[in-house]
């Protein structure tokens, strides 16, 4: 199933509620009934989706390069942002696991 580059391109929530739909992502034992996730855990749940959400907006990119339909200005500018989103997110990631290897480094020198 392909998306469209409108269809792929992450939206701005529009209020502060939860989301209803079903989590793709394995759950945790942080995420076991009654448990409160932790903000770590919260934090790297929403850049995983980020980081999904960006990939399929690249194959959806990917898929209508090779096809023979234009991209509309609107659907560029879209596109646009949408990549801009996803190397934030990988940006974040990045330095999330660089913080974290340093933290471990600095545990184990310390034993």
């Amino acid at each position: 199933m392909s998306l469209s580059i409108r269809e792929a391109v992450p939206r701005a929530p529009t209020s502060t509620q939860p989301s209803t739909q079903p989590s793709t992502a394995p759950a945790t034992p942080a995420a076991t009934p009654g448990a409160t996730p932790s903000q770590f855990s919260r934090i790297l749940h929403g850049l995983g989706s980020e980081m999904q959400q960006g990939e399929a907006l690249m194959r959806s990119a990917m898929s209508a390069s090779h096809g023979s339909r234009e991209l509309a200005p609107t659907e560029l500018l879209a596109l646009q942002a949408g990549v801009y989103r996803y190397s934030e997110a990988v940006d974040l990631t990045a330095k999330l696991i660089d913080r974290a290897s340093t933290g471990m480094k600095t545990v184990l020198q310390g034993q």
